[in-house]
């Protein structure tokens, strides 16, 4: 199982859940596709794209469940990253967990990004 994530707001969240279906963020409309990170990219996206941004959710999904749909292709730094064209089914979620703001006004991520990020499991 290889693992992707989907950071969001609780509110865009809710809203898929009350659906069965998550479309995307503005910009995931904007671009054709829904932004994945994978484990070693979320730290790099929240400090990107939602520093000191509340409220966020982290969404974990195989990415093998996704299909043909699900593209790694070059962003930032050439670096391949999880593009699904296409709208997600939020019974596919494995997890949501919080991403609250710490003290220093960085996202607290999992412990299991953490350690994927530093090059552990």
């Amino acid at each position: 199982m290889r693992l992707i994530y989907k950071i969001l707001s609780r509110s865009e969240w809710d809203e898929a859940v009350s659906t069965g279906r998550y479309h995307g963020s503005p910009d995931d409309k904007h671009d054709g596709f829904i932004h994945f990170s994978t484990a070693e990219q979320v730290a790099g996206t929240l400090a990107k794209h939602f520093a000191g941004k509340t409220d966020l959710l982290l969404v974990a999904v195989d990415a093998d469940s996704l299909g043909p749909s699900l593209k790694f292709e070059p962003s930032r730094g050439g670096a391949l990253f999880p593009h699904l064209y296409g709208s997600l089914e939020t019974a596919a979620a494995l997890s949501v967990e919080d991403l609250p703001l710490g003290g220093d006004g960085q996202h607290l991520v999992p412990e299991t990004i953490r350690s994927v990020s530093k090059g552990g499991a």
